[in-house]
Order: C-alpha cells, then sequence, then structure tokens
C-alpha cells in the first residue's frame, strides 16, 4: 500500500490523499456502521463515545475478513453536525489513534440531515484491502 502525496502539498492531518494498493488484493467493503453494541442498542448519546463504538465494530468486520485496521484504504465519515464535531475534533484524535493506529486512509467526511437510526450521530463506511 503506498500514500499518494503530491510533490510540494502538505500533508493532510487525520487522512491521505490517495492509496495505491496492488491490483492482486482482496477487498473488503463494510456497510454503513453506527454506534451501537452487539444488541443493537447505540452506545450513548455522545459523539466521542459514538465514534469509538463505530470505529471497534468497524475492525471487528475486517477481523471476519482477515483484515486489520492498517488495511483499511478508504472511509466515508457521516456526520449530524458538523460544528458538533469541529468542536470535538482534538477529542476523537486519541480515540481514533487508541483504536487505528497511526493509519490513515483516504476519508471523506460528509455532514447529512439524518441517518436512519434517528439516535446516530455518526455513520462510517470502510473499504479494505488484504494484499494476496
Amino acid at each position: 500500500m503506498n500514500i499518494l502525496q503530491p510533490p510540494g502539498w502538505p500533508r493532510p492531518r487525520g487522512y491521505s490523499n490517495g492509496i495505491s494498493v496492488p491490483a492482486s488484493g482482496r477487498t473488503i467493503y463494510t456497510a454503513g456502521v453506527i454506534g451501537w453494541d452487539e444488541r443493537e442498542m447505540i452506545v450513548s448519546h455522545r459523539l466521542d463515545q459514538q465514534f469509538e463504538q463505530v470505529l471497534k465494530n468497524i475492525v471487528a468486520i475486517l477481523a471476519e475478513g482477515g483484515a486489520k485496521p492498517e488495511h483499511i484504504v478508504r472511509m466515508t465519515v457521516y456526520i449530524t453536525d458538523r460544528p458538533q464535531y469541529l468542536r470535538l475534533r482534538d477529542e476523537l484524535a486519541p480515540i481514533w489513534k487508541s483504536i487505528m493506529g497511526p493509519h490513515y486512509p483516504a476519508m471523506a467526511l460528509v455532514e447529512v440531515k439524518g441517518l436512519v437510526n434517528q439516535s446516530a450521530l455518526v455513520e462510517i463506511e470502510a473499504t479494505a484491502v488484504v494484499e494476496e
């Protein structure tokens, strides 16, 4: 896996501009994952705690396919409150690092009007590639 960083561009904070992977890899896609537990109960009404649970859920799904966080090449993060996300960004960074390590895939962050589960504040889709 190679990070694609054009010459002269500043290194983005918290994500990569692009990632290149060999064509011989096995691809794993997650559905939109929210911050609920194994009983499908939202773990908290706080964004930071839901964000932590979402990442743990993604790691658990990837493990079923033999993948780890460092295999993630793309994520799309859907949030319902952009100002709240920006206020908590410094608190979310250590949560990310504790679960995902120093790996920062290509990412997009999108504010949405709402999610299917009305208690969900964040939903993330991930794509991972496990090199064969």
